[in-house]
């Protein structure tokens, strides 16, 4: 079905958790947030309802989120019921990586199509800055990991933060001599605390893609290494979605820059967002949001069916350049 301005929805991102093993300076302040109850968070039955009712107005494509989705109990159950529906055409996981080398196995075997892992840094004192609690090595054997169960394609999200002075030549390198796919993600006010260092956002930290794009080709220049090269729709890795993607000649991968902020892609948006305790939002940036929990529980799949075409009738047209939500990334979902 399309949205009142005519855009084909049929992507649908699940966050099953608020809970995280990590807590990234840009995601929540220091001392963490208040935490959902377990009563409050959907079950996963639940979760499994409301995507048949989404089936019903064209939803194709679902994408697990939190939170980290991987500490979520019955994660690889929610997998393998979501793969059982025909009209599921793929299922993705973003995650921090710490877990798949435990779980890559069991994920991919219940029908996990594919997985983003995020990671901001291959410093490794600036990646536990920046996670407050994480180490580096545990999230490289996660990407060994999804790389090594044959998922495809593996794609690498990282935060770009202007006073982070994160190495992004490093980052695009990754793309060369293994089918990686490094995507840079603007900085985006969500949330209405936390920030680097609980400073909170603010447009200074913000790095336009096209700056980017130049940063880091003139740092390649620098080494011998020739330009990106931008591609088509043929060479672009599956579920590229709203990402520009470019590659080094030769190279495995492909770098991809995504720019909510300087390169607006909002009418070509085609997702829904259903928060970890039912709330669906049709826009990141939006703080209007459809209580589908409850709408279940008094009328069934129908009536969250419903729910789902009064998404499609509230889904703005852009975000128009809105600054914080009420909720925080984390609360969302990534």
């Amino acid at each position: 079905m399309r949205d009142g301005h005519g855009r084909v929805i049929d992507y649908l991102r699940i966050s099953l958790t608020d809970r995280c093993n990590f807590r990234c300076i840009y995601c929540m302040p220091e001392d963490g947030l208040s935490l959902m109850s377990h009563d409050d968070i959907l079950r996963i039955e639940e979760i499994e309802a409301i995507v048949r009712a989404a089936v019903r107005i064209g939803i194709r494509s679902v994408r697990l989120t939190g939170g980290e989705p991987l500490v979520r109990k019955g994660v690889v159950d929610l997998v393998g019921s979501l793969a059982a529906m025909e009209q599921i055409d793929n299922i993705s996981l973003t995650t921090n990586g710490v877990l798949l080398p435990q779980m890559a196995g069991d994920l991919k075997r219940a029908g996990l199509s594919r997985v983003n892992i995020s990671l901001d840094t291959l410093d490794a004192d600036q990646f536990t800055e920046i996670t407050r609690v994480g180490q580096l090595e545990s999230t490289l054997a996660g990407i060994d990991a999804a790389l090594q169960t044959g998922f495809n394609p593996v794609k690498i999200n990282a935060v770009t933060v202007r006073r982070l002075n994160q190495d992004f030549l490093a980052f695009a390198k990754m793309s060369i001599d293994r089918p990686l796919h490094t995507r840079f993600i603007e900085y985006m006010p969500v949330g209405s605390s936390g920030g680097v260092d609980g400073t909170g956002w603010g447009h200074e930290d913000v790095i336009p893609s096209e700056e980017l794009l130049q940063i880091i080709n003139e740092r390649a220049a620098a080494e011998g290494l020739p330009e990106l090269v931008p591609l088509d729709g043929k060479d672009k890795p599956l579920g590229w979605g709203p990402a520009r993607y470019f590659a080094f000649p030769g190279a495995q991968g492909t770098v991809g820059f995504i720019s909510p902020l300087s390169r607006h892609f909002c009418s070509e948006c085609n997702r829904l967002r259903l928060t970890a305790d039912g709330k669906l939002r049709p826009c990141l940036f939006s703080d209007e949001e459809i209580d589908v929990r409850t709408a279940l529980h008094d009328g069934g799949e129908d009536a969250v069916y419903e729910c789902f075409l009064q998404a499609l009738h509230l889904k703005p047209d852009e975000h128009h350049d809105k600054v914080g939500t009420e909720r925080n990334m984390s609360q969302i979902g990534g």
